[in-house]
């Protein structure tokens, strides 16, 4: 196991009882593995606890522990915002400084500091609408939690998301500020093949990192470009 960040030494260290559901009559046996499972993940308590709206947020807290690329004065863009876990803390990142735009397929709950768009990233004007939110601002961070739907073949659910992945990436090229970074889930083994390859291009440094929120069985990690190069504009 990779060396615990602060965060997750906190959460571990939180002493919980064990929850075992008793009768499962009213439910199919994988509702009551995934409740139970629910009812004796730390991260969903400690999440409940400190008021995040997820428990995915202690996965951006970790990237940031490992990375530290958040903090005040940012433009950042947060594709597959919902239910607003990962804006939560960039926005207390932030402090009253900076922007913040999200964008999610499902509707998210306001935020101070924040402007979510509720449409699938993938139509053709949502790339619009965020680059009329960010208003010719260049981005710091293009940061994407975006999944396809599993379908239960994890090899399908790998190609889906990385093609979400790609078309995340894309647009990171188009609103990068030089310096900038961009996050994103992968499934399986990571970024590949020729966009790998492309990000070792146009970044200093291209990483995997999978959280320690992050359920252990879960086929998900993060690739991490940093440093990105902005190419100039040829007359």
């Amino acid at each position: 196991m990779a060396k615990l960040t602060k965060s997750a030494k906190e959460v571990r260290g939180r002493k919980m009882l064990t929850v075992r559901l008793k009768d499962g009559r009213y439910h199919t046996s994988s509702s009551n593995r995934w409740l139970e499972r629910q009812l004796n993940d730390p991260y969903v308590a400690e999440a409940k606890n400190r008021g995040y709206r997820s428990r995915a947020a202690f996965k951006l807290i970790q990237l940031d522990e490992k990375y530290k690329f958040l903090g005040k004065n940012k433009i950042i863009v947060d594709l597959g915002c919902a239910p607003g876990g990962w804006s939560q803390i960039a926005v207390q990142k932030l402090k009253n400084t900076g922007k913040l735009v999200g964008l999610d397929i499902l509707p998210t709950e306001p935020l101070d500091g924040a402007t979510f768009i509720c449409q699938d990233f993938t139509t053709e004007d949502a790339t619009e609408k965020l680059l009329a939110l960010l208003d010719g601002q260049k981005a710091n961070i293009v940061m994407s939690d975006m999944a396809a739907n599993t379908t239960g073949h994890q090899q399908t659910d790998h190609l889906r998301t990385i093609g979400l992945v790609e078309a995340a990436y894309e647009f990171a090229k188009t609103v990068l500020a030089p310096g900038g970074i961009f996050i994103a889930k992968v499934f399986q083994g990571g970024a590949e093949g020729e966009l790998l390859t492309d990000m070792k291009q146009n970044f200093a440094k291209v990483s995997h990192y999978k959280p320690d929120a992050s359920r252990e069985k879960s086929p998900e990690t993060y690739v991490v470009a940093e440093s990105f190069r902005a190419k100039e504009k040829q007359a």
